[in-house]
C-alpha cells in the first residue's frame, strides 16, 4: 500500500470514528456502547463501501476511546479551562478524545501529526473557528502530557 493510500485511508477511518463517536454521544450511550459491527448512522450497504483498512483503523479508535474515556476527559478538562468538556461542541470534543488517544497511545504518530489531523477533520467536519481552539488544546496537551 503507497503511503498516500496509507494516509487517505487512516483519514477516512477518523472521519467514521467522529462520525461514529458524535453519533454515541449525542445519543448518550458512549458508555454503552460495546458492538461495533454496524456502526451508528451508517447502513449495512455503506459499511459494505468502506475498505477493511478503514474499518479496522476506525474501531481501533473508537473503541480505544471508549476503552480510555475517563482518562481522556480527564486530559482534556484539565486543559479546556474556560470551556467545559460538556460545553464543547459534540464535533470537536469527539475529534478531541480522538487526537488525545491517539497522542498516549499510538507511540507510532508524532504529536505534530496528531494535530494536524485534528485540525484538518475540525476545518472539515466543524465551524470555521474551532480548528484554532483544538490546535491550542492539542499543542499544550502535547507539551505537558505526552512524552516522547
Amino acid at each position: 500500500m503507497s503511503k498516500e493510500k496509507k494516509f487517505e485511508d487512516r483519514h477516512e477511518a477518523r472521519e467514521l470514528a467522529v462520525e461514529t463517536l458524535y453519533a454515541l454521544d449525542f445519543n448518550d450511550e458512549l458508555s454503552s456502547y460495546a458492538d461495533l459491527t454496524l456502526l451508528p448512522g451508517k447502513s449495512e450497504e455503506e459499511m459494505k463501501a468502506l475498505s477493511e483498512d478503514v474499518l479496522f483503523y476506525a474501531r481501533y479508535l473508537i473503541s480505544g476511546v471508549l476503552s480510555h474515556r475517563d482518562e481522556i476527559d480527564g486530559i482534556i478538562s484539565r486543559y479546556s479551562i474556560n470551556r467545559p468538556l460538556d460545553k464543547i461542541n459534540y464535533v470537536d470534543r469527539n475529534i478531541l478524545r480522538i487526537a488525545v488517544f491517539s497522542m498516549l497511545y499510538e507511540k507510532d504518530l508524532h504529536p505534530s501529526i496528531v494535530i494536524n489531523e485534528a485540525v484538518n477533520l475540525s476545518q472539515e467536519m466543524s465551524t470555521d473557528v474551532t480548528y484554532k481552539f483544538i490546535n491550542g488544546m492539542l499543542d499544550n496537551i502535547s507539551k505537558k502530557e505526552i512524552s516522547r
